[in-house]
């Protein structure tokens, strides 16, 4: 069976962090090209319905780790710290992969960013699962250390963030429509980008929970990849929406 190897782990995480300064130093100035930013660059020539393709990049990061778990012998996962871990993560990507998008309303998806978001979910997949099934030793009381109390409460008030954000983002089209106009109700009242704050506090509060150098590089690269596209949602409100509410921030309420 599988054995754990701490420098693979190291390795993995680290390239996750270069890789996270490259999303940021890509996409800081110029916004990736799809959704509301597609129209004023070039349009990619492929695409499939946003339903389907957030169905089919969002699955590896629930498939990789579940397949990891089955190669294990014995399949199981101790302690029960563990074993929460994994379900907060498999938990997300279960939402994301088989609830959100047959609710999306989304445009049709470039090819190209569905091809590269399927390789990074397969890549974090393996990096957060292998970890946590093969390496990771928490000690029995885990579940009431500070790291996982907070890191747990971080991770549910930033996923409750992230829901209810996308929640109102659908409720602003009716089905067939692709105009967009200005998100209203819950974080939206302070932040342009309340669904992507959301999934930020959502990462860091797994990595303090996990309290790992994966799960670090992860919420890092969460905040490096999502955060300039909400810098650049914001950007085109503004520009967009003469009545956009100027007191609203880009990513983080009354700060940025």
């Amino acid at each position: 069976s599988m054995q754990c190897h701490s420098g693979l782990v190291l390795a993995l995480s680290s390239l996750l962090g270069a890789l996270a300064l490259l999303q940021l130093s890509l996409y800081l100035r110029v916004p990736s090209r799809y959704g509301k930013h597609e129209e004023r660059l070039c349009r990619p020539r492929g695409r499939l319905p946003a339903r389907c393709a957030w169905f089919l990049q969002e699955l590896p990061s629930f498939l990789v780790p579940a397949m990891l778990l089955a190669l294990r012998s014995p399949p199981r996962l101790e302690p029960l710290g563990c074993r929460l871990l994994c379900c907060l993560f498999g938990w997300h990507y279960f939402y994301r992969t088989f609830i959100y998008p047959f609710f999306t309303r989304g445009r049709p998806f470039p090819l190209q960013l569905l091809f590269f978001g399927m390789l990074f979910c397969i890549y974090n997949g393996f990096l957060q699962g292998y970890y946590l099934i093969y390496c990771a030793e928490y000690p029995n009381d885990w579940c009431t250390d500070i790291r996982f109390t907070s890191g747990l409460l971080l991770f549910l008030l930033g996923m409750g963030i992230n829901i209810h954000s996308d929640l109102l983002l659908r409720q602003l089209r009716k089905p067939g429509e692709v105009t967009y106009k200005i998100p209203q109700g819950g974080l939206f009242t302070y932040v342009s980008g309340a669904n992507y704050f959301g999934e930020i506090v959502e990462w860091f509060g797994f990595a303090i929970a996990t309290w790992s150098l994966p799960a670090f590089a992860f919420a890092f690269f969460t905040l490096c990849c999502i955060g300039p596209r909400a810098y650049h949602h914001h950007r085109y409100y503004l520009k967009t929406f003469t009545d956009y509410p100027k007191s609203r921030k880009a990513l983080i309420p009354f700060v940025f």
